[in-house]
């Protein structure tokens, strides 16, 4: 036990550059498109890039699910991380080239990375808490990843805006020549989290046994079978239909609340809009850590109705608010709810699955919740080119969340008793 808490600390960091490298990358993108564009053409392309960061996880479903169960999981998120130091040097020619489409392209390559290592992490987590710590284990993990993604908006966002301080710019192309240098701390934090990821130790053997088949894949037919994995259990797949759709709200106001922001707020910089959306990873991190100790020993259901209760009052509140302060308490109320939602869910995952099968079912996971990210993210986007204004789809928002959200409530509940 003494050798699994001493590897807490170099996973989480693991994790949490990880995390901050996927969003920086995505961020620089992300801010380029909105110093040139606006509203609907704004909310159209923020989906896009959204949509290509998440749609690895949907066709790498069932590959990452094999690797994390065959091979030993610190293996994975070695050669994960050192995938990630190849991208982020092609990220680095790209700004300086100022290819903007390849640099837009290459957030899907990134993700694909972060699709694979994925499955191996959360894994990973269960190995190093065994059953009894898996909440708390859960929590940290989940605030750390927050705190990098917090991070990264910040130290991005800032030297980005600090960059273009004074420059003249027309095109996107423009901007990420300005911006280039930023590419070599992407590159940087690729080679730290490399060298970590070599401190890891092997806790659990490979299991040499597994074959990955490539006809069954190729047709489907592997695909349904990591499925059913989870949809058999209740338990299990109503866990993750609530994170599905915890993430797919956070997914929507993600590419809706800039453009919004930018109307009613009269505020192109983007250190501020960026400020506010990290807000919610502030309510998640205070969210994660309460669930976690709340639920130590037992998973309480009361939490878990709490959390999606809350989430949904925020979420009718976002659309009618004004001013910054207001935005920022309202989208903290979001992330807080929204962890004391998560955490036991997961935690419920984790708890529930076959050890042995552990890797498939957390694919699996990723896999339902990223379909669902991306299926949001294309009903924003064909909102979006009916140049429907922003206000109004925040407005609809909380509603959808009430028709879906309650009824995986009511039947979580049944089984949960």
């Amino acid at each position: 036990m003494t050798l699994r808490l001493s590897s807490l600390g170099p996973f989480l960091a693991v994790a949490f550059i990880n995390a901050m490298v996927d969003l920086g990358h995505k961020i620089i993108v992300q801010n380029t498109i909105f110093k040139i564009y606006d509203d609907a053409a704004q909310v159209g392309l923020t989906a896009v890039v959204n949509a290509l960061i998440l749609l690895p996880f949907i066709l790498l479903f069932t590959p990452a699910g094999y690797l994390s169960d065959r091979f030993a999981k610190p293996g994975i998120m070695r050669w994960s991380a050192f995938s990630a130091v190849i991208v982020t040097l092609l990220i680095t020619l790209s700004y300086y080239q100022g290819w903007f489409i390849f640099a837009f392209a290459l957030t899907f390559v990134l993700a694909a990375q972060s699709a694979i290592y994925s499955p191996a992490k959360y894994g990973y987590i269960r190995e190093l808490a065994g059953k009894t710590e898996l909440a708390p284990a859960n929590g940290f993990l989940q605030a750390t990843t927050i705190v990098a993604i917090l991070s990264g908006i910040f130290v991005f966002t800032i030297l980005f805006e600090s960059m273009l301080s004074g420059q003249v710019y027309q095109n996107e192309a423009d901007i990420i020549r300005l911006i280039a240098p930023l590419g070599w701390c992407l590159v940087g934090l690729s080679l730290f989290e490399l060298w970590l990821a070599w401190r890891l130790p092997i806790l659990l053997p490979s299991q040499a046994e597994r074959r990955f088949n490539w006809g069954a894949y190729s047709q489907g037919k592997q695909l349904k079978t990591n499925v059913k994995l989870v949809t058999t259990n209740p338990i299990i797949w109503f866990s993750i239909l609530g994170l599905s759709l915890f993430w797919a709200l956070s997914q929507t106001m993600l590419a809706v609340f800039p453009a919004f922001a930018k109307i009613v707020l009269s505020e192109d910089n983007t250190i501020v809009i960026q400020g506010l959306l990290a807000c919610s990873g502030l309510g998640i991190i205070s969210g994660s850590l309460l669930a976690g100790k709340l639920c130590r020993k037992q998973i309480h259901f009361p939490i878990i109705v709490l959390g999606a209760l809350g989430l949904i009052v925020m979420l009718f509140l976002i659309p009618y608010l004004s001013s910054v302060w207001l935005f920022a308490l309202a989208i903290i109320g979001f992330g807080f709810f929204g962890g004391l939602f998560i955490i036991p869910l997961n935690a419920l995952i984790q708890m529930h699955a076959d050890i042995t099968q552990l890797g498939s079912v957390l694919a699996a996971n990723n896999w339902v919740q990223n379909l669902a990210m991306i299926s949001f993210l294309m009903l924003t986007y064909l909102v979006a080119k009916a140049d429907t204004p922003s206000a109004l789809f925040l407005q609809y928002l909380p509603w959808l969340a009430v028709l879906l959200i309650i009824p995986i409530l009511i039947k979580l509940k049944r089984k949960f008793v």
